[in-house]
């Protein structure tokens, strides 16, 4: 069996792009359990800025809206035997994808979808009535011409049961295995620090309501920092707000950073924060838990049935700050032994939910 992952992008875990890091962790762990995966990314160029990696990656230029693929990327399909090829798109509302199945299709192969959160019910909201329409004219071509749809998450599922009845939609949530991690080590005689990893969307990542919830907690509890690690379209709607309430110097924004750098800023957080409104399976949640940070999250991230299974952190409603607050000061008069506690639930979570290896044999069920 071959599997060919197919992004858009270049499947570089250095990005802020959650796909395409988690897109890369998977086909290596494909390639070291053996199995013959290549990933192809559609890309605005072929520059190749990424590091050694163990599986094939094949970059094709991305379509302008509806124009014709890339010549390259229809060769390379001819070139793949349809008895024992499988294409895994990733990501929903991706007007390229849609030429990709049906020349996919028409080359007598098949494929399965992982759409990553892109048809929840939150989702499908954004841009509603132009949704409606592009559902109709494309994407529901997509969806109905899958040997599967892979869900990460409850919400996906269940939102996919409203637009597309009888669908054969899967639920597996990503391997998130990160081996031997270095435990959380929070400076000592500091202020006990709430961070967040990610791309800074303003509304979706629910920073502003993170940010109203940390101002009311700061000004009963003024010997606590908020992190903010990441970039993206949201960071200026940020600043002013951290300015509107009276946060600078309170909140410290260190801009995306990776690998080492990154794992030395979560390491230092007390507890890790994720009031996202729209999310599939956020890799940042479990990265940090990993190291054993206690998480307090909204039901919007998926990972909340983990978290309250484990007692690895606090699970709060989704877009209400108050409960965000009160989340904050409960983690706050927990430290350090309940914390401790919980930042062993938060490891062992990560270690038991998303081995890899087990996460795999649904895969080889799935593309089977």
């Amino acid at each position: 069996m071959e599997i060919i992952h197919l992004v858009m992008g270049k499947a570089n875990p250095d990005r802020m792009n959650g796909v395409n890091k988690v897109v890369y962790q998977l086909a290596t762990r494909q390639a070291q359990a053996g199995i013959n995966v290549e990933v192809w990314g559609f890309t605005r160029e072929l520059t190749v800025n990424y590091g050694e990696r163990n599986f094939v990656t094949r970059l094709f230029l991305t379509p302008d809206h509806f124009a014709c693929l890339d010549d390259d990327f229809l060769r390379a399909l001819e070139k793949r035997n349809p008895k024992t090829t499988i294409f895994h798109l990733h990501g929903g509302w991706i007007p390229p994808f849609f030429k990709a199945a049906k020349a996919i299709k028409k080359a007598g192969l098949k494929y399965v979808i992982t759409g990553h959160g892109a048809y929840n019910t939150i989702a499908m909201e954004k841009s509603k009535w132009t949704k409606k329409a592009y559902f109709q004219l494309f994407e529901k071509f997509l969806l109905q011409n899958a040997e599967a749809i892979h869900c990460i998450g409850a919400s996906e599922v269940a939102s996919l049961q409203v637009i597309l009845p009888a669908n054969r939609s899967v639920l597996i949530p990503y391997g998130m295995e990160f081996g031997r991690r270095a435990r959380r080590r929070p400076k000592t005689g500091g202020p006990f620090i709430f961070g967040f990893v990610g791309r800074l969307d303003y509304h979706t990542k629910g920073l502003d309501l993170m940010l109203e919830a940390f101002a009311k907690h700061f000004r009963n509890d003024p010997d606590t920092s908020l992190w903010l690690v990441g970039d993206g379209a949201g960071r200026a709607a940020v600043v002013a707000k951290i300015e509107a309430l009276g946060l600078t110097g309170n909140v410290i924004l260190w801009g995306a950073k990776f690998g080492e750098e990154k794992d030395t800023l979560l390491q230092q957080m007390n507890v890790f924060l994720h009031p996202s409104r729209n999310e599939g399976l956020p890799s940042a949640v479990l990265e940090a838990a990993s190291f054993g940070v206690p998480c307090i999250v909204t039901e919007a991230t998926n990972v909340g049935g983990y978290v309250k299974k484990h007692r690895a952190g606090i699970v709060v409603p989704n877009q209400n700050i108050a409960m965000l607050g009160q989340a904050m000061k409960q983690c706050r008069s927990m430290h350090p032994y309940g914390l401790d506690e919980m930042s062993n639930n938060a490891a062992k979570m990560v270690a038991t939910e998303f081995s890899w290896g087990h996460v795999l044999k649904q895969f080889n069920q799935l593309y089977a």
